[in-house]
């Protein structure tokens, strides 16, 4: 990829707090028009590495550039070409969501009737018309959000930046924003998405980056990234606890490695290399042996799965302490 292709460069940025790193040589390229997904536990980076991007925090060493500016000596340029929604949707309630929008837009330096005409266009483009003059206080989680999303395309950015877009709502709620977004990328909108929802980066991200310890430790597709951690498995469950010793043996012919039991679940598993026959084989031989399958079945890992094993933890669910660190510094 060329920087032509790229709406986002980051090239060895750190930033420090006290004696600790929230970014320590983060590197990452976001082609234009995607969404790209970035994950990481806890502390790891992921809040500062945004706040640095949209210029609302400065860095200790490297660069980045957002658009083909610099972050820092062309800030203004920056700021004209993005768009950022934080994890709490910025709705002032007493409003209507329409009167929000035409605020913001007035806040951007849009005239009255501009304003007026934009706000329009966002609320058909978020299907909020027909909520349009409805107090902020009675839209739902999910259309509080949208109508945030709405307010940071005023100007219609470039790069949009998500931090935890659907933090606190309902999956019902969380399936709107997430069509909102597919949505905005399909104008050409380029979005850079912070989740602690592992689905949510597999459903939106055409590309993740995994951070942690401040720097990026793997980068592709949701699928590449499974496959880091081995393709298919198969998995017998057995109706009598007793019969696992019997299953792991079977399992551990058909299998590409040392099958896993858990005696807990009952459950026996282990990776194949041809998962067709690998299953056929699996249930002709539990038969000849005498074993009871409650269960059997073939899947792919999960993103959790691989995000455990290229971080070494799995992805948490409360707010990233580099955070609190931006807000104690």
């Amino acid at each position: 990829m060329t920087t032509n292709d790229a709406a986002i460069v980051a090239e060895g940025l750190r930033k420090r707090y006290g004696s600790s790193y929230a970014l320590d040589g983060f590197d990452l390229t976001v082609r234009r028009g995607v969404v790209h997904g970035l994950l990481g536990p806890n502390g790891a980076g992921k809040t500062t590495a945004v706040r640095i991007l949209s210029t609302l925090l400065r860095f200790d060493g490297g660069s980045a550039r957002v658009g083909g500016y610099d972050v820092v000596t062309e800030a203004d340029e920056v700021r004209r070409r993005i768009g950022l929604t934080g994890q709490y949707a910025a709705v002032d309630e007493t409003l209507s969501g329409r009167q929000n929008l035409v605020m913001f837009g007035r806040l951007y330096h849009l005239g009255a009737r501009q304003a007026k005409r934009r706000a329009d266009e966002l609320l058909e483009q978020f299907g909020l018309t027909q909520a349009a003059d409805r107090s902020g206080r009675t839209y739902s989680g999910g259309m509080r959000r949208r109508l945030d999303l709405a307010a940071s395309l005023i100007l219609a950015p470039e790069v949009l930046f998500l931090d935890e877009p659907t933090t606190g709502l309902d999956p019902r709620s969380r399936n709107d924003v997430w069509d909102a977004v597919r949505a905005l990328v399909a104008g050409g909108t380029t979005v850079l998405l912070t989740t602690q929802y592992l689905e949510e980066a597999d459903q939106l991200a055409g590309r993740i980056s995994v951070i942690d310890a401040g720097r990026v430790v793997a980068e592709g597709t949701a699928d590449e990234l499974k496959a880091r951690i081995g393709g298919d498995r198969i998995e017998v469950v057995v109706r009598d606890a007793a019969q696992l010793p019997a299953a792991a043996a079977v399992v551990a012919r058909i299998g590409t490695a040392e099958p896993e039991t858990d005696a807990d679940t009952r459950r026996v598993s282990a990776p194949v290399a041809d998962r067709m026959a690998a299953l056929t084989d699996a249930v002709r031989e539990l038969q000849a042996a005498g074993v009871v399958a409650e269960d059997i079945g073939l899947r792919r890992p999960t993103l959790d799965e691989a995000f455990l094993h290229l971080t070494g933890h799995r992805a948490e669910t409360d707010a990233d302490t580099d955070a609190v660190k931006e807000t104690a510094a």
